[in-house]
């Protein structure tokens, strides 16, 4: 297997992930009575991010877990994603 194919595959890894904490996000904002649309999450990313770190400052005066985590996958898959394409073929 490639080195470049193995990259690909981790950043792929790395977005699904990055959706599934965006849609605990969803989950944990609705718990606290905001209306989140799974239809306009794509479009609506960064109010649902800002919206769950002003929440979790107000409970416990840190932002939540699920930010810092989202925030590391979409990173991450930026990172494998651009270690993919700079890899040469081999």
């Amino acid at each position: 297997m490639e080195l470049r194919n193995i990259f690909f595959g981790l950043a792929l890894l790395a977005a699904l992930s990055n959706v599934a904490i965006l849609i605990m996000i969803m989950a944990a904002l609705q718990r606290r009575g905001h209306k989140t649309s799974m239809l306009l999450a794509r479009i609506y990313t960064f109010r649902y991010l800002s919206a769950y770190k002003e929440a979790t400052m107000k409970e416990t005066g840190k932002r939540g877990p699920l930010y810092s985590l989202w925030i590391l996958t979409i990173n991450l898959t930026l990172v494998f994603a651009l270690a993919g394409v700079l890899i040469q073929r081999g």
